[in-house]
């Protein structure tokens, strides 16, 4: 009987040892993103990739973490979280990844994070603002976003004093990222004692809002809340202005993004939404952040974005854990380097931000921003 326990043991521990260390070799440290590089926010997921991967160059060619070379693969989900599975699949069950980084999209991590779970792989820094990055609580979940919930429940009721609004509204997309705007502005409104005069909602992946506009307006809303992306707020308010409807519209961070006014062209101007990372504007940005742009341009031959900014950032966030980890990285010594991880402010304007063994949301704040003449301009800081 003692025979057989303890060859059962050692199998366990050795299955136990393999689940840490999967994704870490001798010379390698293999990390996994899945974007969108085909759907409705491609924009924002190649530009996310091509952050990531400027960063994991510049490591390599500073010799790696501890003498690892970081490797990053990249799946596309087409923002279907159905996709996001089976890339989630493919990269903890084939690639065999150490950590899931900058995952794009809220149902989508929703999805992949159970098959990551299982394999002890963790989610690090996804690239959703939805609070269930960090809630509940799991040794395995690191988020950098500040929520979109708390973004809306702070930044609504300041702008809507300043803008002496008195019917509120909300649009949103009908999942799991436009709920979370829809129980931030219920927050709001409730601490200032007024109901949500109209609501709106659109199935994901939808082009034409006309009967929603016509909705909104019918209601005489004069704040709408966005829970939108890219061309959801683009054809809202481009359908907004053509009627002659012109409420103030409060977008998140899903929507700060230059492709807004890119696309949207001077129909978006006077559309707000909260940030952190600013959109870097070359002409405009400081002599750190061009010197990082430039390395960009040349690497990847365009421009860079605020999604090129988050990817960086998320890459360089991982790298700095992990070379605090020590040499012997496994899921359990990069969990414990996060759990007193302290992060200053950065070149892109992030806010400093801290981890520990309870905490696993960096930081919750957040700034407001506007398009004014076709570019983004910082309304109200941190704090303000």
């Amino acid at each position: 009987m003692k025979h057989l326990v303890i060859p059962t043991i050692l199998a366990f521990s050795a299955g136990f040892a393999t689940a840490q260390t999967q994704g870490v070799s001798k010379n390698e440290i293999v990390i996994g993103s899945i974007q969108d590089l085909s759907g409705p926010l491609a924009g924002y997921g190649k530009q996310a990739r091509n952050g990531m991967q400027l960063r994991v160059s510049e490591l390599n060619e500073q010799g790696g973490v501890h003498g690892r070379r970081v490797t990053l693969k990249v799946e596309d989900s087409g923002y279907d979280p159905r996709k996001a599975v089976l890339a989630a699949q493919k990269l903890v069950n084939q690639d065999k990844i150490f950590l899931m980084a900058g995952h794009v999209g809220t149902a989508h991590n929703m999805a992949a994070m159970p098959i990551q779970f299982e394999r002890n792989v963790i989610n690090f820094m996804p690239l959703t603002a939805a609070r269930e990055m960090y809630e509940p609580f799991h040794r395995l979940k690191y988020s950098f976003a500040v929520p979109y919930y708390e973004q809306v429940r702070v930044m609504l009721p300041r702008l809507a004093k300043e803008k002496k609004s008195q019917k509120i509204c909300v649009h949103y997309q009908d999942d799991d990222f436009g709920q979370e705007i829809v129980k931030g502005a219920e927050a709001a409104t409730q601490a200032m004692g007024v109901s949500i005069a109209e609501r709106t909602s659109f199935k994901r992946g939808a082009t034409e809002f006309s009967s929603q506009v016509a909705k909104l307006k019918a209601a005489g809303c004069d704040m709408v809340v966005m829970g939108t992306l890219i061309r959801e707020t683009i054809g809202t308010i481009g359908e907004s202005r053509k009627t002659g409807f012109n409420p103030t519209f409060l977008g998140t961070s899903g929507a700060y993004t230059d492709l807004i006014h890119r696309l949207g062209g001077r129909a978006m101007d006077g559309f707000y939404a909260a940030m952190t990372v600013q959109h870097p504007y070359l002409d405009e940005a400081s002599q750190p952040i061009r010197f990082w742009a430039n390395k960009y341009k040349t690497q990847f031959n365009e421009d860079p974005t605020v999604f090129s900014a988050y990817g960086y950032i998320i890459m360089d966030a991982f790298i700095r854990a992990a070379d605090k980890a020590g040499p012997n990285l496994t899921t359990d010594s990069f969990v414990k380097a996060m759990d007193g991880m302290n992060y200053p402010a950065d070149i892109f304007g992030s806010a400093p931000a801290t981890f520990t063994a309870k905490k696993r949301l960096g930081s919750d704040a957040s700034r407001l921003s506007q398009i004014q003449e076709g570019r983004w301009k910082v309304v109200a800081d941190y704090g303000k």
